[in-house]
């Protein structure tokens, strides 16, 4: 039996911010929902299942949250799930309800991914020694720095490219209203005069701790019929793990990743990434990352992907734009970050990405990833539906 078509007829976020002090964790995780339910035109009462995901549960201190969240999500007396894949949840949180929806388990699901950062410290987080792994010490940055230097020495890549990803993304930002940081004195020049943090890594190349929420409602080729608006078609979706820490890992380019672009462009008929694809919201929490995840995307050559961004494709108005919302740059509630790739590539194809729109956008990859480059979830996504 041929899957059935998934749509995503809804999309919602929170404002993100530093703190929202207004609302607990339910309270913010209904915000989203709400405004999802809105686009689509649909009550709590039409939704069939919920799908929820975050962060490790220790970036706020409060133990599987999801337990108490049913309510805030309409879901009390039906099934919900939650999801956890490191960074990469909010879209492996995405696919989970994709799944749902093409197996026919569920007509319509609403998904949702958030963190409240302010209500605990996730340097702390993922500063925690664990037994038998490599210990992070300084949290993210400093265990992805090397990895970035060795970029740098494989790729002969100069060391301002870091920082014309954070200008080009920061710029990005002012056009979005949800992103959280809204930088409108931004030059080239301050990101390159910020602080070193983890060399080569500058403060204002690295992305923010934000509190937000995101929500999609997912629905089939019914559901999709009588939604108020065109809907955003899943071509393709997929998520690849590998350990954190294994003999001929490549911490540059992890295999994971390109496996799961592979069965995505596998699944939607992606022969050439750069020709057939429009734009990209992709996993970027370090600038460094977005050259390469171009080449491990299959967007260039290995070694090549610096000189996209340096040329300017990756602007909003180059050939290939990437992080049109401002990225995981300028918003970074961990847990709900990969989501909101997923949710704005969506919003691209629907052609309601307001002043960050692409014009002509009519297939936009969603990527994120999590822990130590191990998780990887994908998702493309269309103007029309996929072929029977």
């Amino acid at each position: 039996m041929s899957k059935e078509p998934v749509a995503v007829v809804g999309v919602g976020q929170t404002k993100h911010v530093a703190a929202r002090r207004d609302v607990s964790i339910a309270g913010l995780v209904r915000e989203a929902a709400r405004r999802a339910l809105k686009d689509a035109e649909l009550t709590w009462a039409d939704i069939d299942a919920v799908v929820i995901g975050k962060a490790p549960d220790f970036f706020e201190g409060v133990m599987m949250p999801e337990l108490y969240l049913a309510d805030a999500l309409g879901a009390v007396g039906k099934p919900m799930l939650r999801v956890h894949t490191a960074g990469s949840v909010g879209g492996s949180t995405a696919l989970v309800a994709a799944n749902l929806v093409a197996a026919r388990v569920h007509g319509t699901v609403l998904t949702l991914a958030f963190e409240k950062q302010s209500e605990s410290n996730a340097m702390w987080g993922l500063s925690l020694p664990i037994p038998f792994q490599q210990p992070l010490l300084a949290g993210a940055g400093g265990f992805f720095a090397p990895h970035v230097r060795a970029y740098m020495r494989r790729s002969g890549a100069p060391d301002t490219v870091g920082s014309l990803v954070a200008y080009k993304d920061r710029r990005n930002a002012l056009k979005n209203p949800y992103a959280h940081l809204h930088e409108h004195d931004i030059t080239l020049e301050k990101v390159q005069a910020s602080p070193m943090l983890w060399d080569p890594i500058r403060y204002s190349e690295t992305c923010p701790s934000s509190d937000g929420a995101c929500a999609m409602v997912l629905t089939d080729r019914a559901g999709a019929a009588r939604a108020p608006r065109p809907p955003a078609w899943v071509l393709g979706g997929a998520m690849r793990s590998e350990p954190t820490l294994f003999a001929g890992k490549d911490f540059v380019s992890p295999q994971a990743g390109k496996d799961c672009a592979a069965d995505v462009y596998r699944q939607a008929g992606i022969a050439d990434p750069r020709r057939d694809i429009d734009a990209v919201e992709m996993y970027v929490p370090f600038s460094w990352y977005e050259p390469m995840w171009l080449e491990n995307l299959g967007f260039a050559e290995e070694g090549e992907g610096w000189k996209l961004t340096e040329s300017g494709v990756t602007e909003l108005d180059g050939d290939l734009p990437v992080n049109m919302s401002g990225g995981v740059l300028s918003t970074n509630p961990i847990g709900a970050s990969g989501m909101i790739r997923f949710a704005e590539a969506a919003l691209q194809v629907r052609g309601q990405a307001g002043e960050h729109q692409v014009d002509g956008a009519r297939r936009v990859l969603g990527h994120a990833y999590g822990g130590g480059s191990q998780f990887f979830s994908m998702w493309l996504v269309g103007a029309r539906p996929p072929e029977s």
